[in-house]
């Protein structure tokens, strides 16, 4: 048996060993002692380490990739019946069912409408960030792992990533209530594209100043260090409630950093797989690039939506 301090030790040299951290063990080593007594963590077994980490490592890539492939599928399945074999879909809506559910454009949404709309918007937010999520989600198990709690390992990790896309969830709801009032409004097209150009430059501009102010860089540190996060907000928890929970705030991390861009779905068309593929790619190389993501590649993009936002306004003006 070792105290949270031994246990403590013996994580920090191994996150070092792993080319994790770039401080000494022994500066860090406090702070994960501290994390693991709040956590419940009093003597803890100090088992060698499973000489299974590499099937750990496959179970849990093989479920993620699994995840994405699934979500996908989903969405080219309803990009497939959206085409509707170019029929003339003026004076109509197609709801994102899978099955060639329509609707007059002047008739207001049913509940079973909102809910395809619901389950579009969920889908689709977990095949976009997954693959960005993956460092967290393996870092949150290897922590597991550290601490000898094999017995819950892989069950915290699904609830860890349950809590995550929680998150997710709660803004797809937002996204819902967003694209009923703008379709009520007359702006939708049947593709789910906007046709107001300045409501497009707005949402251009907005999205591309957000990308230079504090919140969203305070987000994107969150998203961007996994094992800073842990550290500061409760490492590793081997029960369901506590993993839910600590998933669920980094998946708010998540929302907070991308939100804005998520925005641009209805610029570009919520069902446009192409927007679709920009964007999940941009929030993927926002977040592995650590530093360089946030001094250079979200003020650049930044830069080139207030461009874009500008260019269309400018645009507009001239075609009045």
């Amino acid at each position: 048996m070792q105290e949270p301090r031994q246990v403590a030790d013996r994580i920090a040299q191994r996150l070092r060993d792993a080319g994790q951290l770039k401080e000494e063990p022994h500066q860090v080593a406090a702070g994960i002692a501290q994390k693991l007594r709040e956590a419940g963590y009093g003597p803890v077994i100090s088992n060698p380490v499973p000489t299974s980490r590499w099937w750990d490592r496959f179970i849990i890539s093989l479920a993620l990739i699994l995840l994405t492939a699934v979500a996908w599928a989903y969405l080219l399945w309803l990009r497939a019946d959206m085409d509707m074999g170019g029929m003339d879909m003026r004076g109509f809506r197609i709801i994102p069912s899978g099955m060639g559910y329509m609707m007059p454009t002047h008739t207001p949404w049913q509940a079973i409408e909102f809910a395809f709309v619901f389950a579009m918007w969920t889908v689709m937010m977990v095949g976009m960030m997954t693959p960005s999520a993956a460092p967290m989600i393996f870092m949150y198990y290897r922590m597991g792992r550290l601490t000898e709690t094999r017995g819950t390992l892989f069950a915290a990790t699904a609830w860890f990533v349950a809590g995550y896309f929680l998150a997710w969830t709660a803004f797809a709801l937002l996204a819902t209530l967003a694209q009923w009032v703008l379709e009520r409004t007359g702006v939708l097209d049947t593709a789910m594209a906007n046709t107001n150009e300045i409501l497009g430059a707005f949402v251009f501009l907005v999205a591309g100043s957000y990308q230079w102010t504090r919140a969203k860089e305070l987000c994107l540190v969150e998203c961007q260090k996994p094992f800073e996060f842990l550290m500061r907000h409760g490492c590793f928890r081997h029960d369901a409630r506590g993993s839910v929970v600590l998933g669920l705030r980094h998946g708010a991390y998540c929302v907070g950093c991308c939100w804005l861009l998520m925005a641009l779905l209805f610029v570009g068309g919520v069902m446009n797989l192409l927007w679709i593929v920009l964007l999940a790619l941009f929030i993927s190389l926002e977040k592995v690039t650590s530093s360089f993501g946030r001094r250079f590649v979200a003020p650049a993009a930044g830069a080139v939506l207030n461009v874009a936002g500008t260019w269309m306004l400018m645009l507009t003006a001239g075609l009045h």
